[in-house]
C-alpha cells in the first residue's frame, strides 16, 4: 500500500492462531452493515472492477464509513490485530496493477496478504505467485493510537523456487483500522486508500 501494502517508485501454511479480540457491537445494525459491505465487494475482483465503476466505488466507501462509525470507539491496535490478513478488496493502485498484470509475466497473483505481529512490531506485505513465487515487503510498526499504526518499510524481496532478489523498500506512513471483528478488518490509510481484508485460514511465514 503505498501505505498499508507497497510503494513502488513509479511504477504457505499452518493452523490459524486463536486471539483475544476486542468487544464490538453485536447489534443487528453492525451485522447488517458488515453483510452489506461484503455483498458490495463480492463481485469486484479484489477491486479491479471497481476502478472503472465510480458509482460502485461510492457505494463501497459509504458502506465503509457506515461500518467505521460503528467501530469508532473501539480499540483496533491490540493483540487481535496480529494475524495473517488476506485481501478481499482495495483501492490501492500498486496492488491492483500487480494483480491485473501478473499474467503478462507468465504467472498469476495468488493471495495478497498483510501479516502483522503487534508484539514484535512487524508487518509483512505479501503477494504470492503460485506455485513457488512470492514478493514481500518487511516493515516495522508502532502503535500510535487506539486505531492508528505507523509503519516504515525496511526491506523487500522477490523470491522464486531456487532464487531470491532483494529490492529497495520505499515509503513510510500510517493506516487506521476503522473496524475489526473476528472475521474482517477495514482500513483507511495516509493516501486515502481503502482496504478490506479477512483473517486467512493459515499463517504465512517467510
Amino acid at each position: 500500500m503505498a501505505t498499508c501494502f507497497f510503494s513502488f517508485p513509479n511504477s504457505f501454511p499452518s493452523k490459524p492462531k486463536s486471539h483475544k479480540r476486542p468487544i464490538h457491537s453485536s447489534s443487528l445494525t453492525s451485522q447488517s452493515q458488515k453483510t452489506h459491505l461484503l455483498n458490495l465487494i463480492s463481485d469486484q475482483e479484489r477491486g479491479l472492477r471497481t476502478q472503472s465503476d465510480p458509482q460502485k466505488l461510492s457505494q463501497i466507501i459509504q458502506a465503509i464509513d457506515d461500518l467505521g462509525s460503528i467501530g469508532r470507539d473501539t480499540v483496533t491496535t491490540g493483540s487481535s490485530l496480529s494475524a495473517t490478513w488476506r485481501l478481499l478488496w482495495t483501492t490501492e493502485k500498486e496492488q491492483l496493477y500487480i494483480i491485473k498484470n501478473a499474467p503478462f509475466f507468465g504467472t498469476k497473483a495468488g493471495d495478497v496478504l498483510q501479516v502483522i505481529d503487534v508484539e514484535k512490531k512487524t508487518l509483512n506485505n505479501v503477494i504470492a505467485f503460485p506455485p513457488d513465487g512470492v514478493f514481500f515487503v518487511r516493515s516495522t510498526i508502532e502503535v500510535a493510537s487506539s486505531q492508528r499504526v505507523n509503519f516504515r518499510f525496511t526491506s523487500a524481496v522477490l523470491r522464486g523456487k531456487n532464487w531470491e532478489f532483494p529490492l529497495p523498500p520505499f515509503g513510510q506512513g500510517w493506516f487506521e483500522t476503522v473496524y475489526l471483528d473476528d472475521d474482517i478488518r477495514v482500513v483507511k490509510d495516509i493516501r486515502q486508500d481503502y482496504l478490506i481484508v479477512e483473517r486467512a485460514p493459515y499463517t504465512w511465514k517467510e
